[in-house]
C-alpha cells in the first residue's frame, strides 16, 4: 500500500511520470514478490521534515534521510500479517534522482526495494555483503539503476565493471 503525506508538495517536474500512487502500488507488488517478503508492506511518501523526526525518535540521528524501514512486530491486522512500513523523503528523492541523472519514478523504485530488503530481515550496516548482493541481483531483475549501497561505497572499492 502507497500514503501519500499531505504535507508532500507536487512534483512540478516533467521527470514526474510513473510516480502515481497506482504506478508505485504496482511496483511495490512486484517487489515484494522479488524479495520473497511476506504480509502487507506500506510506503510513506513524505517530507524530509517527517524523515528527520522518525530518524531523530528511532535511530538518534537529527537529520533527514532518504529511506527508513519499520518491521512488523508479528501484528495480524484482518487476519493478514503485516510486513512492515517503510517512509521515504519525496524530496530527497528528487535530490538524488537529480544527481544519479534518472527520473524520481526510477528513484522512488530504488528506495522502496532497499527498504523492502530491511523488512525481509537485510541490513547491509551490519552484515558481510549480503545485503548489497541481493540488493543488485534484485535491480538488475527488476531494471532498477545503480542503487544505494554502491552509492555509498568509496569510489576506491568499488568493483569496476568490464565491457565485452
Amino acid at each position: 500500500m502507497i500514503l501519500l503525506d499531505p504535507e508532500l508538495e507536487p512534483d512540478p517536474s516533467p521527470h514526474g511520470r510513473g510516480t502515481s500512487t497506482r504506478a508505485l502500488a504496482h511496483y511495490l507488488a512486484q517487489a515484494q514478490a522479488a524479495v520473497r517478503l511476506r504480509g502487507q508492506a506500506t510506503v510513506l511518501l513524505t517530507t524530509d521534515a517527517t524523515l528527520r523526526d522518525l530518524n531523530k525518535r528511532f535511530r538518534g540521528k537529527d537529520k533527514p534521510t532518504d529511506v527508513l524501514s519499520f518491521p512488523a512486530t508479528n501484528l495480524v491486522q484482518n487476519q493478514e500479517k503485516s510486513a512492515g512500513d517503510v517512509a521515504i523523503s519525496v524530496e530527497t528523492a528528487r535530490r538524488q534522482a537529480a544527481e544519479q541523472g534518472h527520473p524520481l519514478a526510477a528513484e522512488l523504485k530504488v528506495l522502496i526495494l532497499h527498504g523492502l530488503l530491511h523488512l525481509a530481515g537485510y541490513d547491509h550496516e551490519s552484515d558481510t555483503g549480503q545485503m548489497h548482493r541481493r540488493e543488485r541481483q534484485l535491480r538488475a531483475r527488476l531494471g532498477l539503476p545503480q542503487g544505494l549501497i554502491e552509492r555509498a561505497r568509496p569510489k576506491s572499492t568499488r568493483k569496476r565493471s568490464r565491457k565485452p
